[in-house]
Parts: C-alpha cells; sequence; structure tokens
C-alpha cells in the first residue's frame, strides 16, 4: 500500500514536471496533523520509499513541511499556505488533513493524496469508493465498523460493563461517524455510552475524574492524531481508576473481571 501511494503522488507530482521544458523541481507538500517529532518515524519511512522510487528530498524533489501540532483549526491555514507555495501535490492523513487539503484545492484542483483516513465517504472527503470523483486519492478503512466491533469484544470481555466511557476529541470531524456507530452497537448490546472530551494533553485529568463521578464501568477510546502523545498517559490514568480499555491504539489491554 505504501509503494502504491507514493506511485500515485508522484505521478500527481512530476505531471507538470514532465511537460514543461527545463521545468522546477518537483514540489510536494505535507500536511502533518501532529507534531513534527511525534511524526517523525513516519516522516522517515516517507523520504526513503520516494528514495527507493528515486526521489531524493533536496535533489530532485522538494518537500515542503506543514505540522498543525494538534491543532485541528490551524489545518485550514496551513493547507492554504501549501497551496500559496504552488505545491504540484499535496500529502496528507487522518479525517481533519483530508477536509483541509479538499478545502484548500476546491477551486485550484492541486492533487490531494491522503492516508490513515477512516470513512472517506461518511465524512464526505470523497463522494463513493467506486467513484471517489474530484481531486482527492489514497486510502481509507472501515473505522465505523472497528469501533462498533471493539464495543462488542470488550462486552464479551467484561459482561459486567453496562456504563461505558467513551473518550473522543470533539474536534476531529471523523469522531462524528464513529460515535453514531458506537451507538447503535450499544443498542444492541445494551450498554450506555458516556462520551468525555479531550481536545488535549491537559484534558485528560479532567475527563478521567468526571468518569469516575458516573462511576463508569469500562472505557474505549476513539482513536484521534492530536492525542497519540498522550497514549502512556491515558494508560495511567485508565490503570489507576481500574477501568478496563479497549482501543484500537496501543493503550491499554482489556483486563479481565478477576
Amino acid at each position: 500500500m505504501r509503494k502504491v501511494l507514493l506511485l500515485v503522488l508522484l505521478v500527481c507530482a512530476s505531471s507538470a514536471f514532465s511537460q514543461q521544458p527545463g521545468a522546477k523541481i518537483p514540489r510536494i507538500g505535507f500536511l502533518g496533523v501532529s507534531t513534527q517529532e511525534a511524526w517523525a518515524p513516519r516522516v522517515e519511512a516517507f523520504r526513503a520509499g520516494l528514495q527507493d522510487l528515486g526521489y531524493v528530498e533536496g535533489r530532485n524533489i522538494v518537500i515542503e513541511y506543514r505540522f498543525a501540532g494538534g491543532q485541528y483549526d490551524r489545518l485550514p491555514e496551513l493547507a492554504a499556505e501549501l497551496v500559496r507555495l504552488k505545491v504540484d501535490v499535496i500529502v496528507t492523513h487522518t479525517v481533519p488533513g483530508a477536509l483541509a487539503a479538499k478545502q484548500a484545492t476546491a477551486t485550484n484542483r492541486i492533487p490531494v493524496v491522503m492516508t490513515n483516513v477512516g470513512d472517506a465517504v461518511g465524512t464526505g472527503i470523497v463522494a463513493s469508493l467506486a467513484r471517489p470523483g474530484g481531486n482527492i486519492t489514497g486510502d481509507t478503512f472501515f473505522v465505523t465498523e472497528l469501533v462498533a466491533k471493539r464495543l462488542e469484544v470488550l462486552k464479551d470481555a467484561i459482561p459486567r460493563a453496562h456504563r461505558v466511557a467513551v473518550l473522543a476529541n470533539p474536534d476531529n470531524a471523523g469522531t462524528g461517524p464513529s460515535l453514531q456507530a458506537m451507538e447503535m452497537a450499544a443498542k444492541r448490546l445494551n450498554v450506555a455510552l458516556l462520551k468525555f472530551d479531550a481536545r488535549s494533553h491537559a484534558a485528560l485529568d479532567s475527563a478521567f475524574a468526571a468518569m469516575t463521578k458516573e462511576n463508569v464501568d469500562a472505557l474505549t477510546v476513539i482513536e484521534d492524531v492530536a492525542l497519540i502523545p498522550s497514549n502512556k498517559r491515558i494508560a495511567e490514568l485508565a490503570v489507576k481508576e481500574g477501568d478496563p480499555v479497549a482501543s484500537g491504539a496501543t493503550i491499554a489491554v482489556i483486563k479481565s473481571d478477576g
């Protein structure tokens, strides 16, 4: 999948380069949702993939990096900045990044390559998987089905769990469809879902304090790039409160009743 995405990316980026005699070096706009530090291993993998295909940053390709630092409200301006730099293609990740890139390229039609996007159809990024339309391509995954299944697994592992907390970032546009899918699953499982918001690391302590007051039986986490650096803290707080956890990220394991 990585090479497929890189090939799509490079076809987009090199089209103008190949069509103009003596043209500029292709420029890729990298719209990062998280921090540069948190995303460093993935950026290195991205560079390595490009190099495998004969493209070396600073030699025959230029990459313009912009990172939102987990602040989703910064993404539209960062995407617009990449457009003003006249990049040949924008590569981004997650629902917030893809939506910002889509908005910024609505009129200029700069190609966008997205990855790690949950439910690109349900969040309005593309029209359909068969006919996505527009200027966006990349990969998506069925996050709504996954979060519903995760709740089922949690209930199977902890039958006594009747009040389940959902930790989510309300600023992430992908949260809505995921929460709706979990609510449908919760009705089948006779589980009451209680949603707790956390937009940043600083909000975690108050969110867990609220969970304690609500006397929840377990916790499930809707993945969010802005909270990835907080995975360790989420695990620590869950262990402290004795809450079994189900998450798509490597945060904590579901604990048995024993």
